[in-house]
């Protein structure tokens, strides 16, 4: 699995999380909220430094990364991480891999 993001996106979560160059940031799971791929769960975001990396991308300077204990949320999907201009932030979609 890979994790794409747009720089939109990217500059979205620097703006709003104060994460600069030399940070991580962590995609999670949580129970609860609403998700096209996972019936009662959703990502969660928090600043925090690698220990199992399943999946991982820098971009600007700053490692996005999931967990190897939350790669089965994805169900075999790369995660796309974009911007919503008309509501202000970032939105997700799951993609297959074009190799599957």
């Amino acid at each position: 699995m890979k994790i794409h993001m747009s720089d939109e996106a990217v500059k979205w979560y620097q703006e709003e999380m104060n994460i600069e160059s030399g940070d991580s940031f962590r995609f999670f799971v949580r129970y609860g909220g609403s998700s096209t791929i996972q019936k009662g769960f959703s990502l969660g975001v928090v600043k925090d430094s690698p220990k199992e990396a399943g999946a991982k991308m820098e971009k600007n300077g700053i490692t996005f990364f999931i967990e190897e204990s939350d790669v089965w949320y994805f169900d075999q999907n790369d995660l796309i991480v974009d911007y919503d201009h008309d509501k202000d932030e970032p939105v997700f979609d799951y993609k297959k891999p074009a190799d599957q």
